[in-house]
C-alpha cells in the first residue's frame, strides 16, 4: 500500500502547488457589473447592468461615474452590457427602449471623454422584442470590423430566420457601415447585411485571438449544451434544430448535439456550466497560458482553461471554483498580463504569488 501512499501525497501536493499559485484580490465594490475594457494601462472603464458607466484608476482605487445619453430598458437579462475600447472611441452594447416593454440588442459609439459620452446608435437588432431574455451582447474588433453576438431573446427559431438579426452573429465596420464582403453580397442574398453567422442561442463571450487572428464565441445552450468555438462565415451554429447536448428547461429534447451541414463547436459543456465572458491568452504574468482559451462562468462559478491547439483533443482545466462567485467578464492586462475579473458585485484581480 506503499504506492499508494505515494500517490495520495503526490496528488495533495499537486493541488497544493496551484492553490498556491496566484491569489485573488477585491480591487473594489461594484453593482452588478456586465462588461470591461482597459482604456490605458491604469484605467479601466465598467459597464453596470442598471446603466452606469464607471472609470476604474487601476494605481490609485479611485472610482468615478462617466455620464452618457443611452436610452436603456433594464429589464431580465437586459440593461447596459458589454463595452469596448479601441482608437480613442467607446462602444458599447444595450438592450435599447423602444416602448411598450419591447427592446432591441443595440449597439453605440462615442468619441473618449472621462466625464461624459455622447454616443450614438451603430446598430440596432429587428425587431423590437418583448421579453427580458437572451442579449448576448459580446464585442469584439477585428481589424477594422466590429464583431458582436446578439442573442435570440428567447425566440428560438428566429436564430434561423437571417431575414430578422436575433440569434446571430453580425460584422459591421467601426462606423457602422456594412462590409461589402459580408454573406449577403457574397453567397447569401437573403440574409441581411450585418449578418455574418446565424443559429447561435446566447451568446455572452466574444474575442479574437491575439495568434490565430480568429474571432471565437462561447454561448450559453439550455440545460446544457453550452460550447466555445470558432466564428465562420456564413455559416450556421443550429440554434434551434440543434440542441449541442442539452435539453429545454422541461426536460424534453431539442435536437441532436451536432450534424454535418452546422457549425461544430471546439467544446461542449453537458450539464451547462453558463459560460460568459472568454479570451485567448496573451502575457506575462501567466506566459505558460499563452495561447489557451480562458473562460468564465456564471453557474459554475469558475474560471476554466482550454488547450485547443488540436482540436479533437481539447484538454480543459479548473484555474478556480467558488471562489469570488459568478463571473462576468475576463480582461488581461495590456502591458503585464494579469487577470482581471468582473464578479457579481466587484472588480478581482489575479496574480502570481
Amino acid at each position: 500500500m506503499a504506492w499508494k501512499r505515494i500517490i495520495l501525497f503526490l496528488f495533495i501536493f499537486s493541488v497544493s502547488a496551484e492553490a498556491t499559485e496566484f491569489k485573488i484580490n477585491k480591487i473594489t465594490d461594484l453593482d452588478a457589473p456586465w462588461g470591461s475594457t482597459f482604456i490605458s494601462d491604469k484605467e479601466l472603464l465598467i459597464t453596470e447592468k442598471s446603466g452606469k458607466i464607471k472609470l476604474i484608476e487601476l494605481s490609485a482605487g479611485n472610482v468615478s461615474e462617466v455620464t452618457h445619453n443611452l436610452k436603456i430598458l433594464e429589464d431580465g437579462q437586459g440593461g447596459l452590457l458589454d463595452i469596448l475600447y479601441e482608437d480613442d472611441v467607446v462602444f458599447v452594447s444595450y438592450s435599447e427602449d423602444h416602448g411598450k416593454f419591447k427592446s432591441t440588442t443595440s449597439i453605440a459609439r462615442a468619441n473618449l471623454d472621462r466625464g461624459e459620452l455622447k454616443f450614438d446608435n451603430i446598430f440596432v437588432a429587428q425587431p423590437p422584442i418583448n421579453s427580458g431574455y437572451h442579449f448576448g451582447s459580446r464585442l469584439a474588433v477585428k481589424d477594422e470590423f466590429l464583431f458582436a453576438s446578439v442573442g435570440e431573446r428567447g425566440q428560438g427559431m428566429i436564430a434561423q430566420d437571417p431575414t430578422q438579426h436575433p440569434g446571430s452573429i453580425i460584422r459591421i465596420k467601426l462606423d457602422g457601415s456594412i462590409p461589402k464582403d459580408n454573406p449577403k453580397f457574397i453567397d447569401k442574398k437573403d440574409w441581411l447585411p450585418e449578418i455574418f453567422q446565424i443559429g447561435v442561442r446566447n451568446p455572452q463571450g466574444l474575442t479574437v485571438s491575439p495568434f490565430d487572428k480568429k474571432v471565437y464565441a462561447s454561448n450559453h445552450g439550455a440545460k446544457g449544451g453550452d460550447w466555445f468555438g470558432e466564428i465562420k462565415k456564413s455559416e450556421n451554429y443550429g440554434w434551434k434544430i440543434l440542441g449541442w447536448g442539452g435539453t429545454n428547461y422541461s426536460g424534453t429534447k431539442i435536437g441532436p448535439k451536432w450534424m454535418p451541414g452546422y457549425t461544430k463547436a471546439i467544446k461542449y459543456w453537458v450539464p451547462s456550466i453558463a459560460t460568459s465572458a472568454i479570451t485567448i491568452y496573451k502575457g506575462n504574468e501567466f506566459k505558460e497560458w499563452n495561447g489557451q482559451a480562458l473562460v468564465t462562468s456564471l453557474k459554475d462559478m469558475s474560471l476554466r482553461k482550454l488547450d485547443f491547439s488540436d482540436t479533437k483533443n481539447v484538454r480543459e482545466e479548473i484555474v478556480f471554483q467558488n471562489q469570488i462567485g459568478r463571473i462576468r467578464d475576463i480582461q488581461v492586462h495590456p502591458v503585464n498580463g494579469k487577470i482581471y475579473f468582473l464578479g457579481q458585485d466587484g472588480l478581482w484581480l489575479m496574480e502570481k504569488n
